[in-house]
């Protein structure tokens, strides 16, 4: 079992603080011998604290994970500071225990892979911190990675997935449309142009309508629109046919273009409002029509976690791109494109897309 440092302070500014070891001790495991690659995965891009342990062939050894929801949701929402606050609380805790679980000691870790963008800058720089800390004590392989980048690979982690695939990556604060392929060669052909379907779900245009309602039924506090349900069943099912219809456009330029096969192209969905049914069940309908496969992974892999992380990392060090052994310099970046744009060469094809029967 892994012990690391309990040291006050750890993961203040550098400037302000010495540097301490993390490592003060671990032990072996006689009898166990590990022939694969094994990347220990970090991830804290939002208010998630996750780490796993995956090896080169799919399994995962160890994994943890500190969830923020039940403090964000008294305040309505994530709050930067207080997620890095928990972040800084809970990292050394949840690494220890994937470690732990997968019964791997830091010494057999082949490299150590965390999420450096996008997402919150102060959640993102506990996560880099105690990183390149641990990378420099345990001198192992640095493997910076792209959020987005990780969910869309996540697939290839549960199914043989050959590239090229078409990925939609929707979740609370994301929303688009890439070509993969590579594992780190994406051609972006879409995103939202102001708000992600899992921000949408939860506020902004839906709250003036409910505002209008209340107001309109004369409702008082704790009690509930007439209409509540039917408000909620039409902001789903518009959201739902509009990520189809541009989902059914990107299928069909990429098969134009010849970027996918014209008979078993694959679309993978994934990121946390993939896990959302009856945005699946539109877009089946958009595959079924295209003669695509959908590929979704399970509900616990498409939220973040430490696991898609760690495969990311697997993928990047068996292809050998944007493996660090220097990590001087490396910086997180709150906002970072996926890929190359090429989403006006689609908007400029002018496709038409035949009117499907949203039967949902």
């Amino acid at each position: 079992m892994l012990i690391l440092n309990k040291t006050a302070g750890v993961f203040s500014k550098p400037s302000r603080r010495k540097p301490y070891e993390f490592l003060r001790s671990f032990n072996f495991y006689p009898g166990k011998l590990f022939l694969h690659k094994l990347v220990l995965g970090i991830e804290t891009s939002c208010d998630d604290t996750a780490a796993a342990v995956v090896d080169e062939t799919g399994n995962v050894l160890g994994e943890a994970i500190h969830s923020q929801t039940e403090v964000h949701l008294k305040t309505g929402g994530i709050v930067p500071p207080v997620a890095q606050q928990l972040h800084r609380e809970n990292i050394q805790r949840i690494v220890q225990e994937a470690l732990s679980a997968s019964k791997v000691s830091p010494s057999e870790l082949s490299a150590i892979a965390t999420t450096v963008k996008p997402g919150l800058a102060l959640s993102l720089g506990v996560g880099l911190s105690f990183s390149l800390q641990l990378v420099h004590q345990l001198k192992k392989p640095f493997i910076p990675i792209h959020h987005m980048e990780a969910h869309a690979l996540t697939i290839r982690l549960l199914n043989k997935v050959e590239f090229p695939f078409l990925v939609l990556l929707i979740s609370g604060g994301h929303c688009l449309l890439a070509l993969v392929r590579g594992v780190s060669d994406f051609l972006l052909l879409g995103k939202s142009l102001d708000i992600a379907p899992g921000d949408m779900l939860d506020k902004h245009v839906i709250d003036k309508i409910i505002m209008q309602k209340e107001k309109e039924e004369g409702i008082q506090k704790g009690q509930i629109l007439s209409s509540a349900a039917h408000i909620a069943a039409a902001v789903q099912h518009t959201i739902a046919c509009h990520i189809a219809k541009r989902t059914h456009r990107a299928i069909l330029f990429c098969k134009q273009r010849h970027l996918l096969s014209q008979s078993n192209a694959v679309l993978v969905v994934s990121g946390g409002v993939a896990s959302n049914l009856y945005i699946r069940k539109a877009l089946e309908i958009v595959t079924n029509a295209t003669q695509c496969t959908l590929l979704c992974p399970p509900p616990r892999l498409c939220t973040d976690n430490g696991i898609m992380i760690a495969w990311n990392g697997i993928e990047r060090l068996r292809a050998g791109v944007g493996v660090l052994h220097n990590t001087e310099g490396i910086r997180y970046e709150p906002k970072c494109p996926l890929g190359v744009d090429i989403s006006e060469e689609v908007g400029e094809a002018a496709i038409k897309v035949p009117r499907l029967k949203m039967e949902i």
